[in-house]
């Protein structure tokens, strides 16, 4: 990236910072709006993550993997190829998916033990990814069109959002609390509930940083507060519009992931 391209991309977050503190009063405008702060940060994106799972007795798992995102467009579809490096025993799995808005996603995993490329079923969606406390649903993010919102109260730093299924039968939470912050538009913290309005699930952004002029969550906490188990991930060298080709989001790169984009240059 030149240096004038990353003032120009420093200036306009900027501008669109101290938009995003005028009040905002739509509710689903308001979910756009922090679907695309979290997931369509430049026009693509590479970064390293390291996974830290917890269960419930405090047993703790490691994971380390690298993601690639590309947009197709703006706000709409997305490519997304996760590989992982660590620990051994799942060295090679692979993740891929082709997220389509307003339908289903497609979704593969490739599992190198038994060299076998898994379809993973849009109603396995909300199944445990690699078994952490995240879903597979939460890599690639919800449709927005997926629930009803409702904007309950807005703070001098945040708006929070009430959002429920169209289809309950289709999910395990009756409805979903979202804080969303006013400056970012990133989604700081949402909580799931159940029908009597138990939460049980929890996912927090505890730490942001400013990369190449987007507000990128760099470390996520998903929390089961039934078991008390938990998953850290951590996002490191994170870096936006690199330049990815669209053949590595491919089903070729399931059993050979594109290692010259796996790494920094």
């Amino acid at each position: 990236m030149t240096p004038a391209l990353r003032l120009a991309l420093v200036l306009t977050a900027g501008l669109l910072t101290g938009a995003a503190q005028a009040q905002m009063t739509d509710a689903t405008a308001i979910v756009e709006a922090a679907n695309k702060a979290s997931y369509y940060a430049g026009d693509d994106g590479r970064s390293a993550a390291r996974m830290m799972i917890v269960d419930g007795d405090g047993n703790r798992q490691r994971r380390q993997f690298t993601l690639l995102r590309q947009d197709v467009a703006d706000g709409g579809d997305q490519r997304y190829l996760v590989v992982f490096s660590r620990p051994a025993d799942i060295r090679g799995t692979v993740f891929r998916v082709e997220k389509h808005v307003g339908e289903s996603d497609d979704r593969w995993l490739y599992l190198p033990a038994l060299d076998l490329v898994k379809r993973i079923a849009a109603g396995d969606k909300r199944t445990s990814f690699v078994g952490s406390h995240f879903y597979y649903e939460d890599i690639s993010g919800r449709g927005v069109g997926e629930d009803r919102h409702a904007l309950i109260e807005t703070t001098d730093d945040a708006y929070i959002i009430e959002s429920t299924p169209r289809d309950p039968a289709a999910v395990a939470f009756a409805r979903y609390r979202t804080r969303i912050d006013r400056d970012t538009l990133l989604p700081m913290r949402t909580e799931y509930e159940r029908e009597d309005g138990e939460v049980y699930r929890r996912m927090e952004i505890t730490e942001v940083e400013t990369i190449d002029g987007y507000p990128t969550g760099t470390e996520t906490r998903m929390t089961d507060l039934d078991s008390g188990g938990y998953t850290v991930t951590q996002f490191r060298y994170s870096e936006y519009d690199i330049g990815l080709p669209a053949d590595i989001f491919s089903e070729r790169s399931l059993r050979n992931p594109p290692r010259e984009w796996l790494r920094r240059n």
